[in-house]
């Protein structure tokens, strides 16, 4: 009787493991099926840890979209709309797009850029000394600020590179301290003689060299507009043509794959390691500069920003996908956008939101052990029908 029971019980899992599977199983469309199914698994955990402190999950991600712009408010302060807060977050999103594709080309070769937040703050630190100071006009000013951003994160990115290539040095490693290197060093120089005695942060910069045009009135409405957000569609669709279509994203994919297969099939390795950091750096640069001067106006003393960390959970949310992580990008910054309205409006603590991205991070991380068990599945199906045969 027990055996029986133990085999309905086996059976009824199976089942159940089948229909949760159902909507992964196309090999097809996994790319896309699997973070959305990783995304709708977070919010579901995410509504029952709102629901054990007794509030409303409906009502808390209702508040979560009005913060991000995404639904309309009750009520708006004074020239502020929906579609202020829908600009203001854009303006939010286009530093984590940049970021995000640097630990993409990163993962594709292979490696793991941990020290983005570094690059950006190098970069953008760089571009307001000589830029966000100088009183150049804007039509100069700007696109300078691109140039230097590019240059000196993909500078810092082509060390760790390097130091890969030359040494054998663990990229994580080499972030990680440079990242700390980074982070005093530019203080300190701020602290000497950049600092603003008010805030105690570095001086703002000309609004000439900024790259968000700030309060910007139109009509009865003063808005923020972010130019590097179109920069940033522009950059993702021209990194995935280079990885797809490309001898260069080719190589750096191959080698992520197998080093010593592409390095048997007559591929440079070192040469492509370094070259998939100078590109994750010179990505983290802009990163930084639409940051430093963009989304904001100056830089905090020691301070990293979080950014670059959150960047590490988009780029595995987006599957490494320059067009996947514009969307997951767009989905962690309505998080992180809406998170303030949500708190005072639901009445929920500003940290679910953290808790919310954190449960994304961790069923993305689980996308390869979902891809496994499918296969799994598959496999047993096939042999029990062939059992039957």
């Amino acid at each position: 009787m027990s055996k029986r029971n133990d085999t309905q019980k086996e059976k009824f899992i199976q089942k159940v493991g089948r229909v949760l599977a159902w909507p992964i199983s196309h090999e097809k469309w996994q790319s896309i099926s699997i973070p959305l199914y990783s995304i709708l698994l977070s919010f579901i955990a995410a509504a029952i840890v709102i629901l054990l402190i007794g509030k409303n999950p409906l009502q808390a991600f209702f508040n979560l979209l009005q913060g991000a712009g995404i639904m309309p408010k009750p009520s708006y302060a004074a020239y502020k709309s929906m579609f202020t807060d829908f600009l203001s977050l854009l303006n939010a999103m286009t530093p984590l797009v940049f970021a995000s594709l640097a630990v993409a080309v990163a993962f594709k070769a292979g490696l793991f850029n941990i020290g983005v937040s570094g690059q950006m703050l190098f970069s953008g630190f760089l571009a307001t000394i000589i830029v966000g100071y100088s009183g150049l006009d804007a039509m100069i000013a700007k696109p300078l600020v691109l140039i230097i951003g590019i240059a000196a994160g993909a500078l810092m990115g082509g060390l760790v590179g390097w130091l890969k290539y030359k040494f054998n040095i663990n990229e994580v490693v080499s972030t990680i301290m440079l990242n700390y290197i980074t982070q005093y060093v530019v203080s300190f120089f701020i602290q000497m003689y950049y600092i603003d005695p008010v805030s105690r942060q570095s001086r703002y910069i000309t609004e000439e060299s900024r790259l968000t045009l700030v309060n910007v009135e139109m009509g009865n409405l003063k808005m923020d507009i972010p130019l590097g957000f179109i920069l940033a569609i522009i950059v993702a669709i021209l990194l995935k043509f280079v990885m797809d279509k490309t001898v260069l994203g080719y190589e750096i994919k191959t080698v992520g794959t197998n080093r010593n297969a592409a390095k048997y099939a007559g591929m440079n390795v070192g040469k492509n390691t370094v070259l998939a950091m100078v590109l994750s750096g010179g990505l983290a640069g802009l990163a930084g500069v639409t940051y430093y001067l963009g989304y904001f106006a100056s830089i905090q003393p020691k301070v990293l920003s979080s950014i670059g960390f959150d960047s590490i959970a988009v780029s595995l949310l987006g599957n490494s996908n320059p067009i996947g992580v514009i969307f997951s990008s767009f989905l962690i910054s309505v998080i992180n956008q809406g998170n303030t309205y949500m708190s005072s409006m639901a009445g929920i603590r500003q940290e679910i939101a953290s808790v919310i991205v954190g449960l994304i991070l961790l069923f993305s991380a689980c996308g390869a052990y979902l891809k496994y068990k499918v296969s799994r599945m598959k496999e047993k199906d096939a042999e029990r029908k062939e059992g039957q045969e």
